[in-house]
């Protein structure tokens, strides 16, 4: 077991500091309820930084693979991932200003975060695995078990019992 890695965001983005280590997938909770199996690791980076603006930002890379559900067969399908992203770090007043649309025009679109003095990394990289994820994992057409096994003749469709029923007058 290990210490969750905090940061103080602000102090960290501009002092230019970093942090590396790999998670567990059992540790990041709110990522399990998506996992057909919680093993494995995942590697991370987060970097930080100053933009040309003088604004903080934190780099965040993560890379490893998981297992997700398929929800076409409902099996479990390797699944890779690969994030590279940009977070500016803003206050409320800022992050307020933004949502009013009163932001300079001229501002490259990235996602802002709030600042936060105990920053949980592994939060904050769980949130964007979370981001990164597909709405509805499936398997390539010809991949999908389950689209396999339907044209089989030998296979018998989920619904054959229910076409049995069926009237027709």
């Amino acid at each position: 077991m290990y210490a969750r890695p905090f940061i103080d965001s602000l102090d960290f983005a501009e002092n230019g500091r970093e942090i590396n280590g790999e998670v567990p997938l059992a540790d990041l909770p709110r990522l399990l309820d998506v996992l057909e199996n919680p093993e494995g690791f995942l590697s991370y980076t987060v970097r930080g930084g100053v933009d040309r603006q003088g604004v903080p930002l934190l780099y965040i890379n993560v890379a490893g693979s998981c297992r997700l559900r398929c929800q076409r067969c409902l099996n479990g399908m390797d699944y890779t991932v690969q994030i590279g992203t940009r977070l500016l770090l803003r206050d409320q007043a800022a992050l307020d200003a933004l949502d009013d649309n009163v932001a300079d025009e001229n501002e490259e679109e990235f996602d802002s975060i709030l600042t936060d003095a105990r920053m949980d990394v592994l939060n904050l990289i769980e949130e964007e695995i979370l981001l990164s994820l597909p709405i509805a994992p499936k398997h390539e057409p010809d991949a999908c078990q389950m689209s396999g096994d339907v044209g089989h003749k030998d296979a018998k469709h989920p619904f054959a019992t229910l076409a049995k029923l069926k009237v027709i007058k």
